[in-house]
């Protein structure tokens, strides 16, 4: 089997549009949570997300392109161009035909569908653009990807829910530990802020409607929380073969060595209250990393500031490192980002790299009242050091998506 290193990260987010401005961020505790600006959000319950207010296209992609495209594949073409520049793959002579995207999004092209309903009942089809299709379809992301860096290999999309990032990951780990692809641009995408997809996600009483304090509705473990705020954003990893990135002498971020994926099997948006789907994931993923528990110091939780996700989480992370789990650094991004549903877990996985390379944690903040039954140490309000080898990060989705990555310091 082949060792996975990461050699390039590139991150859009709502607090960073690169990789060193989102980490700081991160570390500072800066929210990124503001109330909705791209539409007038006043007749919605929920009126505030993780927005990404000052994303130009045109300072990654050709105009031209950026028009025929929807915003969540204009975030993607943005995120994996920084990381391919930073895997100093460009001048770099590889096969291409071993390089392949596997790049995956929760809704895909919600905003070009609701635009598109919009004209057709005003306008009649006949107003219809002729790149509505390769606008919304969830696989753009990834097609647009490998044709801007040339990566002629595999191509495929996954699309579970808010564990689609880290299945992108750990299925484009799978591709390089088996030998069949040397590089692979792998992460999620998403621009879900709109008006159908904000009052869906309200009516299912899974939002925030904290409106009077944006950068406080996003409280994972505190007994206060009531609900996830969301997001819009991408985060793309440059996967690379261990033996490939050291010949050419590249910056290795870290190594990935496990993971896991499961399915509760269990409800359309609940999870199980056993965890056991959790439960299964961390343990699988811990497996393939042939890794003790008690050496993973570092836990990127889901953390979504829902009462029942944060719950759950707690008590796998309490089966599967036992004692250890006392001793665990844990927390949660989204605290601050806001959860980015598909791209979630790639950006929590950049995150997790980077904690583990500089040995600064990022904080939970907004964690003032800890709920009893989160009882484990999440990191509050303020950003610890720490020296660490392993980390696991963790993502859960609707569905019973369950996905789980093991990162080795480098």
């Amino acid at each position: 089997m082949k060792r996975v290193v990461v050699t390039g990260l590139g991150v859009i987010s709502p607090i960073g549009k690169n990789v060193t401005t989102f980490f700081d961020s991160l570390i500072n505790g800066k929210s990124g949570v503001r109330k909705v600006e791209c539409f007038d959000p006043s007749d919605q319950k929920a009126q505030i997300a993780g927005e990404i207010v000052d994303f130009k296209p045109e300072e990654f992609i050709d105009k031209k392109l950026a028009r025929k495209i929807d915003r969540y594949s204009q975030f993607a073409i943005a995120a994996a161009k920084q990381a391919f520049e930073d895997s100093g793959l460009q001048d770099t002579e590889f096969n291409r035909e071993r390089a392949g995207v596997m790049v995956g999004s929760g809704v895909g092209g919600i905003i070009a569908l609701e635009k598109g309903k919009d004209i057709l009942s005003a306008k009649g089809p006949r107003r219809i653009s002729p790149f509505l299709v390769p606008m919304l379809i969830p696989n753009m992301a990834s097609g647009n990807v490998s044709i801007e860096l040339d990566f002629q290999g595999v191509n495929i999309s996954l699309c579970t829910a808010c564990a689609t990032g880290t299945h992108s990951i750990g299925e484009a780990f799978q591709y390089i530990k088996l030998g069949k692809m040397d590089i692979m641009a792998a992460g999620g995408s998403e621009a879900p802020i709109t008006p159908l997809t904000l009052a869906g996600f309200a009516a299912a009483k899974a939002l925030s409607v904290s409106n009077d304090n944006p950068q406080a509705a996003s409280r994972p473990f505190d007994k206060m929380r009531d609900g996830f705020v969301m997001a819009e954003g991408s985060g793309i990893l440059i996967l690379e073969e261990y033996e490939h990135a050291k010949k050419r002498g590249a910056h290795i971020y870290g190594e990935i060595c496990g993971y896991g994926a499961t399915g509760d099997a269990f409800h359309m948006t609940a999870p199980h209250p056993e965890a056991r789907g959790a439960i299964n994931a961390m343990k699988i993923a811990l497996a393939e990393a042939e890794l003790d528990p008690e050496k993973v110091g570092y836990v990127n939780a889901h953390g979504t500031s829902t009462s029942l996700n944060d719950k759950y989480e707690t008590m796998a992370l309490k089966t599967i490192f036992k004692a250890h789990a006392e001793k665990l650094l844990i927390s949660s991004n989204k605290s601050m980002i806001g959860h980015m549903l598909g791209a979630a877990g790639a950006v929590e996985a950049i995150a997790t790299l980077k904690t583990l390379e500089t040995g600064k944690v990022p904080p939970t903040i907004n964690l003032e009242n800890p709920d009893p039954d989160c009882d484990l140490f999440y990191v509050p309000n303020t950003a610890v050091e720490a020296d660490l080898k392993y980390a696991i990060s963790n993502s859960f989705g609707f569905g019973g998506h369950n996905g789980v990555l093991v990162f080795k310091k480098a």
